[in-house]
């Protein structure tokens, strides 16, 4: 969907601060909040692609205004109400209704210690067609889905070159929509500057953008 979210190439937003020996958290309640979000996914209730979605749905105002982990947080909590593991009344109280049922957590903490230092990759090794070789010349499709997509607007329609074939991944737009992992083949798409930005961008500077088949067409 476009959105807040998809921030790229947007002008107005100034430019990024770099904090020197940035700290993985910032606060405690980060590292809270990245724990208990990752903790609450071991219901399978969602995947990380919905996830992802659920914070695109964001007011925008919001969506602004709040820190990283804070979104997480927010789209959890949604999730959360929406999947029936939290009633309404409970998330905005805070606090357990007196009488609800208790559950045993799914996720025990050598669980999650080998979640958070392999993560949960994405990668298949199952069977898909290579559309595309290293070389070839491609268009990123020109594309406005209203549901999620890793598709950035700033490539839409832009044409650039297969720099290299990452292997078969799940497809996120499927994915975060429950319908189905869809494993399709990742590319590295080499695109000139001035390609994207126009000839204000420095001849000599490119971007790397990796694509899912699905988001290309031949050139």
């Amino acid at each position: 969907m476009n959105g807040i979210h998809d921030m790229g190439g947007m002008h107005g937003m100034g430019p990024i601060q770099h904090e020197k020996n940035e700290p993985v958290f910032h606060q405690r309640w980060e590292a809270r909040a990245f724990a208990i979000t990752r903790a609450m996914g071991g219901w399978g209730k969602w995947n990380l692609d919905a996830m992802r979605h659920q914070r695109e749905l964001m007011d925008p105002a919001q969506y602004l205004t709040l820190s990283y982990y804070h979104k997480w947080v927010e789209a959890m909590i949604e999730f959360s109400v929406k999947t029936g593991l939290l009633t309404q009344a409970e998330a905005d109280r805070a606090k357990r209704s007196k009488g609800s049922p208790k559950q045993v957590p799914p996720m025990h903490a050598e669980q999650a210690r080998t979640l958070v230092a392999k993560g949960a990759p994405a990668i298949r090794n199952v069977a898909a067609p290579q559309r595309f070789q290293p070389g070839q010349r491609v268009r990123a499709r020109n594309i406005n889905p209203t549901g999620h997509t890793r598709l950035p607007r700033y490539a839409r329609g832009k044409t650039g070159t297969i720099d290299r074939d990452h292997g078969v991944y799940v497809f996120p737009d499927t994915n975060a929509h429950f319908q189905g992992e869809n494993p399709q083949r990742v590319y590295s798409v080499r695109f000139d500057a001035r390609e994207l930005w126009g000839d204000q961008a420095s001849p000599k500077d490119s971007v790397y953008i990796d694509m899912w088949d699905s988001y290309l067409e031949p050139a």
